[in-house]
């Protein structure tokens, strides 16, 4: 059987032309580069390079040794991260971070498949707004994270991480239910520029959008109250105080003081992510658990919000 020490090496003089070189890549002495292509050759039984003014060159034998060495390394290298993905998943670690109705909606279930499928990774979940737990993530304090983001804005290092988009979140209006617009079945945005508008804090990636949404069609909303609890904010439409954009992953509970439009031509959606580190050593558990949610997304892609219209 072939030594693959000494097919290495072989590859290495062919490609770097000279013996001296191939030692200095592979630090090894140049004799022991020389011994090693001389016991090959006797190995093989024929003359693998030759030497000219022009440096070291590879016979026909030395061409056809050296095209198969390579794809062996290729399958070498590939059953090595097979190997390490399948024991990475077995053990060790996982650290995830969601904002707060991905937590409440797609986590849960995801977590509890995961750990079925996977009982002896030590699973830990963080919640956090995006613009929070981004920065972790690119810090490593995280193995991955859901964050969203809007169309056309750039609310996170697009270099630092890699992503996968799990489903389109679509933001609904919430009217008191005895609003003057809540028995109207499709509504623009422009039907509420007289109103008063509850939102998240003025800082935060969702507040911003309703903003820009708002300021697209023609006004800027009269923000009076803010909170980040979307419970809080159904429960301040509710009472009467004013109207409010919400995301659909936060309208799994409807308060029974609201009605729920969407917006028509289309209501505006944030994307949600599941986004890890970019660039090698991602934890096999991560990859794992990014199948897992995607499989749970897609559950709710079709899903309408009770009493929406």
């Amino acid at each position: 059987m072939l030594n693959l020490a000494r097919l290495q090496m072989l590859c290495e003089v062919v490609t770097r032309g000279s013996f001296s070189a191939a030692a200095e890549a592979l630090s090894y002495t140049q004799s022991a580069v020389s011994q090693s292509i001389a016991r090959l050759e006797a190995e093989t039984g024929t003359t693998l390079v030759t030497r000219d003014r022009r440096g070291v060159r590879p016979t026909a034998a030395g061409t056809t040794l050296v095209d198969h060495a390579e794809a062996i390394f290729a399958q070498v290298e590939a059953a090595e991260a097979d190997l390490a993905a399948v024991l990475g998943v077995r053990a060790g670690r996982l650290r995830v971070a969601s904002f707060p109705s991905a937590g409440a909606t797609l986590m849960p279930l995801a977590v509890a498949t995961f750990r079925e499928r996977h009982p002896d990774v030590a699973l830990t979940l963080a919640e956090g707004e995006p613009e929070e737990i981004a920065p972790r993530l690119r810090a490593g304090e995280f193995d991955l994270a859901l964050l969203f983001e809007f169309p056309g804005v750039l609310e996170r290092d697009a270099l630092a991480v890699r992503s996968v988009t799990l489903l389109e979140d679509p933001m609904h209006v919430a009217l008191p239910a005895e609003h003057r617009l809540a028995s109207k079945r499709a509504l623009s945005l422009a039907d509420l520029s007289e109103e008063q508008w509850v939102q998240t804090s003025a800082s935060s990636p969702c507040a911003r959008h309703v903003v820009r949404s708002c300021l697209a069609a023609g006004f800027e909303p009269h923000v009076t109250f803010e909170s980040d609890d979307y419970e809080t904010i159904q429960g301040l439409v509710a009472a009467g105080v004013g109207v409010a954009l919400i995301p659909r992953l936060a309208l799994t509970r409807v308060h029974s003081g609201i009605v729920v439009r969407g917006l028509a031509p289309r209501s505006p959606a944030r994307k949600v992510i599941a986004a890890t580190t970019a660039g090698p050593g991602v934890a096999p558990a991560a990859t794992a658990m990014v199948a897992v949610l995607s499989d749970v997304a897609s559950r709710y892609a079709d899903d309408q919000v009770p009493g929406a219209a």
